[in-house]
């Protein structure tokens, strides 16, 4: 192995679908040759799907440590943590680059106690509120604290978020944070439109004059369906417009919201579908009209970026780094939340007006390819990745 290329070992949280892959991704396969890298991860949570076929797709092979998991458990927690030593003794990288809370814990341990010269921790998101409670959130405050201060650099994905880390939570000063936003290949979604949108269209038996709706993630407590599904019986109730549902998704909350589809269905029969994962969502993008997301708290989401860039308008809770790609009243809406009424008046606007949808979607093109392209992510990793090896030289 070529010594005089700068090496990392990056390791990610779980190899589940969402950002933080993608973004384990392309920084694996994607960075100049000047660099080489080892990428390191865990296994998804029930009712997850993996993500590998991702990794498949671009030629990277990780290392996978089935005891590196999102839930806190000792047992499997002290062997991943042994495991993360051995890699990172064998490997001797220049740099390691951990994404995400349970990765940035146990591979900035292994780091520092491996003595790595260049420790960068990305954070995707953040689990500072709607997830424990108050008690093991100050907890975690603190750990995320005391391995910032270690740190060599932390990067945020959005400008909001710096601000939360620094100014809200006070995770770490500012000084110390590099705002690097997520990076994708769009180019998949922008291919073969119409070809794509009646081949969904059929295969949902979605009919022409039929709007499809879709929300697309983890069926999880955080993501609040239970909102989604009340403006949508609101919908229902009120619009003029011909409506159809798509719930893209597994999870932990799969058979409670099951349950409450059918009661809806049973009121309006075929209107909502629980669809499951769907892997290629760039073609089952193109059947659909509207993507919304309703989550209690988000890093970057994903669903959004690949709706903007397929031409599809958006509606979204105000959370995270939502306002960071969604041009709020340009390429979609974005509602306080807790704001049914806002949401429900602004989804029925978008249902009840095709204009409206293909403006939003125009713009929204042009702002996700221009900002969220990996090339973007690539050439700013890259930078930052120099910048702090020459000040530890």
């Amino acid at each position: 192995m070529d010594r005089k290329k700068i090496k990392i070992v990056r390791i990610i949280n779980r190899f589940n679908i969402g950002g933080p892959t993608y973004n384990a991704t392309f920084l694996t396969k994607f960075l100049s040759d000047e660099f080489e890298t080892v990428l390191v991860g865990g296994v998804p949570d029930e009712g997850e799907k993996d993500s590998l076929h991702i990794l498949e797709e671009y030629g990277v092979k990780p290392i996978v440590i089935p005891e590196l998991k999102r839930d806190p458990d000792l047992k499997s927690d002290k062997a991943a943590y042994k495991k993360l030593k051995e890699i990172i003794k064998r490997e001797q990288p220049d740099i390691v680059h951990t994404h995400a809370s349970k990765a940035g814990l146990l591979g900035r341990r292994a780091a520092f106690s491996c003595k790595v010269k260049v420790v960068v921790h990305t954070f995707h998101g953040h689990v500072f509120h709607s997830y424990f409670g108050k008690a093991k959130t100050e907890l975690i405050k603190v750990i995320e604290r005391r391995l910032a201060k270690k740190s060599t650099g932390i990067i945020a994905i959005s400008d909001l978020q710096k601000k939360e880390l620094t100014e809200q939570h006070k995770i770490c000063k500012a000084d110390k944070v590099k705002i690097i936003p997520l990076g994708f290949d769009l180019t998949k979604f922008q291919l073969d439109k119409e070809e794509k949108r009646k081949a969904t269209r059929t295969k949902w038996s979605i009919e022409e004059d039929e709007v499809a709706i879709a929300i697309i993630g983890r069926l999880a407590p955080i993501k609040d369906h239970d909102f989604f599904l009340d403006v949508i019986e609101k919908l229902l109730e009120t619009t003029a417009a011909k409506i159809k549902v798509f719930i893209v998704g597994d999870g932990s909350e799969k058979n409670r919201l099951d349950e409450r589809v059918s009661l809806i269905n049973e009121k309006y029969p075929n209107k909502v579908v629980m669809t499951s994962w769907i892997l290629d969502i760039a073609t089952f993008n193109h059947g659909m009209d509207i993507i919304c997301l309703t989550s209690k708290n988000e890093g970057t989401p994903v669903s959004l970026i690949e709706a903007q860039a397929s031409g599809l308008p958006v509606i979204s809770t105000d959370v995270g780094g939502v306002r960071d790609i969604v041009e709020n009243e340009k390429s979609g809406f974005v509602i306080k939340r807790g704001d049914n009424a806002t949401y429900l008046e602004k989804l029925r606007l978008l249902a009840e007006n095709k204009e409206l949808r293909v403006k939003f979607a125009h713009r929204g093109v042009d702002f996700v390819l221009e900002r969220y392209h990996y090339k973007t992510l690539i050439t700013n990793m890259e930078n930052y990745y120099k910048e702090l090896l020459h000040k530890n030289e």
